[in-house]
């Protein structure tokens, strides 16, 4: 008897561990701002006793992690950052985000929910926003005599100016798939987009124009090889001066300045808005990061704590400072900030999100693939500096196939 007792003693002190025991699982991306939040998950651990069991991945390894995980019901994630653009529509359908029915949004910028919303519920917190600029070297500008390009003539005029046998006159990314959400605001800027009431929309004349005039602009004035080339590859090139200018995306500049890593000083480093061709300047602005709570989570109320300090507006501002592009609005009006950020980043986000747009790729369930026909259109593009005979032809072909993406998940003329 007393052995009995005894047994079911020590399964109450188990049980009763156990449930004291705070635990949740968060997945990572390697982006700066999941390096700012592992280093700061131990302030968050001893504020509210709830222990953080943390992974961090590479991009497209995340996706695929948790793309698994969900499909074949073996998750114990709690809260994971998530890309909008890329894998919203997909998690949404599949009922994998947990609505987020308590949050306060009223600080986030109304394009910045618009990706991350379905219906009258918000499934993801939006965190890091980027918007296309224009990365110039203030010194080899003026040395030149030439003004900061405000129009794609001028762009392209600059582009072949600066352009010598040592140093790009411009680069951007020709990689196709990588290629795609920098092409964008250039198709914009002619009047053209990816998809337009669900359907394929790219091989319309203002988009090809824009398509044209991107793949004579990179493939006349950009490093050699740039049809390999995405932002990791061209990054670098910048930061050893190897390049006049460069148009990507706004969150890089912590790098471009980084004094361990760039050739180039912080001084000659300049930011300005996408010049304006036809139709005007259009840049993309996009949640490229968010975070959501698993809709299987056995843990709802600790995910929504960590969920809610991971993005909390304290948070936001240690990150800008950091010179990691925020999406909430009250960190940009910040003094302590606005004393340490390039006034540059300040106006060139304030430009984006009056004239942008929230989108810097189609934005359908199977985007992956759709990048990868576009894409194919991009290279042929910049092998033939613009002028392939079968652009169009190609770009139909394309089109065709986006719009069978489009049909297989239902969404084919669905706004």
């Amino acid at each position: 008897m007393k052995k009995f007792i005894f047994v079911i003693l020590a399964s109450l002190m188990v049980i009763g561990a156990s449930a004291q025991t705070k635990e949740i699982r968060v997945l990572l991306a390697n982006h700066p701002y999941g390096d700012l939040l592992k280093a700061a998950i131990p302030e968050f651990e001893q504020k509210t006793g709830i222990k953080v069991n943390l992974e961090q991945y590479q991009e497209s390894q995340l996706s695929t992690k948790l793309a698994t995980e969900f499909a074949t019901g073996s998750s114990t994630v709690d809260v994971f950052m998530t890309r909008p653009l890329q894998e919203a529509k997909m998690f949404y359908k599949n009922g994998w985000y947990k609505p987020l029915t308590s949050y306060d949004f009223s600080d986030f910028p109304k394009n910045a929910l618009s990706v991350v919303s379905f219906g009258s519920k918000t499934y993801t917190v939006p965190i890091v926003t980027e918007w296309q600029v224009l990365y110039y070297r203030i010194d080899l500008l003026k040395k030149a005599g030439i003004k900061v390009p405000t129009t794609f003539a001028e762009l392209e005029a600059a582009a072949k100016k600066l352009n010598t046998p040592d140093v790009a006159g411009i680069a951007s990314r020709g990689k196709g798939n990588a290629a795609v959400t920098q092409i964008s605001s250039f198709m914009y800027n002619y009047g053209g987009l990816f998809l337009n009431k669900g359907k394929a929309a790219f091989n319309t004349k203002e988009a090809l124009e824009g398509v044209k005039y991107y793949g004579r602009l990179i493939g006349t004035y950009g490093p050699a090889g740039v049809t390999a080339m995405s932002w990791d590859n061209i990054m670098p090139l910048f930061q050893a001066g190897k390049v006049a200018m460069w148009t990507d995306a706004s969150v890089f500049y912590g790098n471009i300045i980084d004094p361990t890593k760039s050739q180039v000083p912080k001084e000659s480093v300049g930011i300005a808005n996408v010049p304006a061709g036809p139709k005007g300047s259009h840049p993309f602005i996009v949640v490229s990061w968010g975070m959501a709570v698993s809709n299987k989570t056995k843990n709802a109320d600790l995910a929504n704590q960590f969920l809610t300090w991971a993005t909390s507006p304290e948070m936001a501002k240690r990150a800008l400072i950091a010179n990691i592009t925020m999406a909430r609005n009250s960190p940009w009006a910040d003094k302590e900030v606005l004393a340490q950020v390039n006034p540059d980043l300040v106006t060139t986000r304030a430009f984006a999100a009056k004239n942008g747009f929230p989108y810097d790729r189609p934005y359908m369930s199977a985007v992956g693939e759709a990048r990868d026909r576009i894409g194919e259109l991009i290279v042929e593009a910049i092998n033939s500096k613009g002028t392939s005979p079968t652009l169009q032809s190609t770009a139909d072909k394309m089109a065709a196939k986006v719009n069978e993406l489009l049909e297989d998940t239902g969404e084919y003329g669905v706004q």
